[in-house]
């Protein structure tokens, strides 16, 4: 009976084996959160044992690494994966041409755009390699004696080939030439297409890729891709695979609360301004214990900076820098130094946020003009607390023997340089000039213990009720 159950349980499932096809989107910058959101999207369709995996791409590119994880999740997935670069309008640039390499079958809405694969690090193209501004590609000629006059430079010149100068810039195109051709091998795509899209930036419309079989289909809905789809081989984990999803239902795979909470954190501006708060909510609790609020806000604020930073590549001495910025000012707002440390921490602030992201990806750079702003309002705050300062230094003291000196005092007893006054309503003992009369103004000079040491003056004060 129990092995009975048992195959009946088995032939359940098998039955529900590819009964769906999963779809989901990949939009805006690839970073981490895609990588999040991939990872869980090929997980619940290998566990659903899904008859495809429809992925959606709309993206202008992103991180490298990033990349690289997506495109390892495609790879190593057991169920096909379908790119689909949609809707109408949509692109699937720089790291999103690699994307859709990667997948079993690639495809395109009509109006659509890929390519642009080149490395963004490199920031630009170097002299003589074809595309760059400084030299373009050399056309070709029927006169042999210019080539003869070049000698041993025609070799530099060919098309794709570096100089020694640009080592680094031949290290990161060739790595990513050997990425993306390895990937149109794998499925039988356009590779020499490929490199071209890398070295030389490179972008196909729709209809132009299927023609140089870069996608397998053009289709201008999913009902459409997967009627083409569907009886196409393709080769996953290492075996053959018929893909069946004709008729099939489409699930949809939203990103989760969690992914989308990293998708905004992943922003580099969004994770300065989170530390910022956090460290003005934390100065704002130490001026003012017991306040609680800007403690909790700005220690929350903090902790989820510091976590948004982690997802990005950084350039720790840029960190290093900000974090040093930051503790000169919380010393500076705690033990005033007239601005020493506050300028420096303010200039460190400023050098580490514009170094703090280590990549060229535009999408993942910090504004200028957040620095700027940043920069401002904590120039400001510093203002603030040296305005706080100089007036605490040139404000009379309000307490202590301080206070005393240079306060006006009335005689009620004298005899022989000593006697006894009346100021800041309290009777003192006092001692002064040998000669003074009892309601007689004097002004206090100095405090030595309980005695004050008094003077003549021109000045009045109210006489005590009560006193002679």
């Amino acid at each position: 009976m129990a092995i009975a159950c048992v195959a009946t349980a088995q032939n359940t499932n098998e039955d529900k084996s590819g009964s769906v096809v999963m779809a989901a989107s990949i939009e805006g910058p690839i970073g981490p959160a895609t990588v999040k959101h991939v990872h869980r999207v090929v997980g619940i369709a290998q566990e659903r044992r899904a008859a495809a995996l429809l992925l959606r791409l709309n993206t202008p590119g992103g991180l490298a690494d990033a990349m690289r994880q997506v495109i390892s999740e495609i790879l190593q997935s057991t169920v096909p994966v379908v790119g689909y670069v949609a809707p109408s309008g949509a692109h699937a640039a720089s790291a999103g041409t690699y994307i859709l390499y990667a997948t079993h079958v690639a495809a395109m809405a009509p109006g659509t755009n890929l390519g642009a694969a080149t490395p963004v690090q490199l920031g630009g193209l170097p002299d003589g390699f074809p595309g760059s501004e400084r030299e373009p590609a050399k056309e070709e000629t029927n006169r042999p004696d210019d080539a003869d006059a070049e000698g041993d430079q025609s070799e530099a010149r060919k098309p794709g080939v570096l100089g020694a100068d640009d080592a680094m810039t031949a290290k990161a195109t060739n790595d990513a030439v050997a990425l993306i051709r390895s990937l149109a091998e794998l499925h039988g795509r356009n590779a020499d297409w490929a490199e071209t899209a890398v070295r030389e930036a490179a972008s196909l419309s729709a209809a132009a890729a299927l023609e140089r079989n870069v996608i397998d289909f053009m289709a201008s809905d999913t009902d459409a891709l997967l009627n083409a789809v569907h009886g196409r081989t393709v080769t996953v984990a290492g075996s053959e695979h018929r893909i069946e999803v004709k008729g099939l239902p489409v699930e949809t795979i939203e990103m989760d609360a969690v992914t989308r909470i990293l998708s905004v954190l992943s922003n580099p501006n969004v994770a300065l301004i989170l530390m910022m708060v956090g460290v003005y909510g934390l100065i704002f609790e130490f001026w003012n214990p017991g306040a609680l609020v800007p403690g909790v806000v700005g220690a929350i604020s903090l902790t989820l900076g510091l976590y948004a930073l982690n997802q990005l590549p950084l350039d720790y001495a840029g960190l290093a820098l900000i974090g040093l910025g930051i503790a000169f000012m919380v010393v500076e707002a705690l033990t005033p130094t007239f601005g020493v440390l506050g300028i420096g921490g303010l200039v460190a602030f400023v050098f580490g946020s514009s170094m703090l992201i280590d990549t060229d990806a535009p999408q993942f750079q910090i504004s200028v003009w957040l620095i700027g702003t940043m920069a401002a309002l904590s120039g400001a705050v510093l203002v603030l607390l040296l305005g706080f300062t100089f007036r605490a230094y040139r404000r009379a003291p309000v307490s202590g023997h301080a206070r005393m000196v240079g306060a006006p005092a009335r005689v009620i007893e004298w005899s022989g340089g000593k006697g006894y006054v009346w100021t800041e309503g309290e009777r003192w003992q006092a001692r002064g000039d040998a000669v003074l009369t009892p309601g007689q103004t004097v002004t206090v000079r100095a405090v030595h213990g309980l005695t004050l040491v008094v003077e003549t003056s021109s000045r009045e004060i109210a006489q005590p009720a009560g006193k002679g």
